[in-house]
């Protein structure tokens, strides 16, 4: 375990759409971190600290839809601690505070285009490119970002009709396969635009799915999507988390936003999202240790 955890925002630049978007990153550091507002949260981190000597795997963590990159806070700094560099991109037009493209063809396209552009800006960045491993990527992807990871692993999606302005399913223009991607988490993904036979063919790395037993959103349908649909069944490591709902994978809010107006804070009784956030980072890190180190 690495003592102390550095953080800093890279900007990425979109030429395609001609725009930029931030990435958080998480990391570990040897300098000393203190409680410090990062967006809306306190957390204890060395803002713009030197990453610690070393090289690290990276882990790309894609959110859901309408969601915000540090809803996942506590499982990118608790893979920081335990030896990983974690960048967390906010998907254009698909986050908390612009979400117009949300349901639509334009969105399944950009996602996994944007999570390529964070992983070449990081292994880019003069801070980053002498401490990251080569080659040494993992996905981690909740909700709309399970399609998201799947999609820039080899994933071919198709829309499904409502996605569609005229109603009718079509193929999305995804990357191929990106061959730094080594393993992806998939944590309650959303994934009935892998559907098709076929669809799935293409993803040859190993998988950690991670499904809630009282998914409100994502029911086992899409878990199943996964399951039948990687050809290589002994590629996919499955648990059903007991008694946790869809958003039981973010991490714990401020008290003041607790609330059952507020659904993204709400579990299903008896469930501790606190204790359950180190559970999630140790298993999660075990598992890219495995397929990364």
């Amino acid at each position: 375990m690495h003592d102390f955890i550095g953080y800093c925002a890279v900007e990425v630049v979109d030429e395609q759409l001609g725009l930029a978007f931030p990435l958080a990153v998480f990391y570990p550091s040897a300098t000393p971190g203190r409680a410090q507002l990062v967006g809306p949260y306190a957390l204890d981190v060395a803002r713009g600290a030197a990453i610690e000597a070393g090289r690290f795997p990276l882990v790309l963590l894609s959110h859901g839809t309408g969601s915000a990159p540090l809803a996942y806070r506590a499982l990118a700094q608790g893979l920081a601690r335990r030896g990983f560099v974690v960048g967390l991109p906010e998907h254009p037009f698909n986050h908390r505070d612009d979400n117009s493209w949300a349901g639509t063809a334009q969105n399944l396209a950009a996602r996994p285009r944007h999570l390529q552009l964070a992983i070449d800006a990081l292994y880019g960045n003069s801070r980053f490119t002498a401490s990251l491993k080569p080659d040494a990527v993992g996905l981690v992807g909740h909700s709309m970002g399970g399609y998201t990871a799947l999609a820039l692993a080899g994933g071919r999606p198709a829309s499904v009709p409502r996605d569609s302005p005229n109603g009718v399913g079509q193929a999305i223009p995804v990357p191929a396969a990106d061959a730094r991607v080594k393993a992806l988490v998939l944590l309650a993904p959303a994934t009935p635009w892998f559907a098709a036979a076929g669809a799935l063919r293409n993803v040859k790395v190993p998988i950690l799915l991670l499904e809630a037993e009282k998914d409100e959103h994502a029911g086992r349908f899409h878990g199943q999507v996964v399951l039948t649909g990687i050809e290589d069944r002994g590629l996919i490591t499955h648990r059903i988390v007991e008694n946790a709902g869809h958003f039981s994978f973010l991490s714990p809010f401020p008290a003041a936003r607790v609330s059952p107006a507020f659904p993204p804070s709400q579990d299903p009784p008896g469930f501790d999202r606190a204790g359950f956030q180190e559970e999630l980072a140790a298993e999660v890190a075990a598992f890219f240790a495995r397929q990364l180190t």
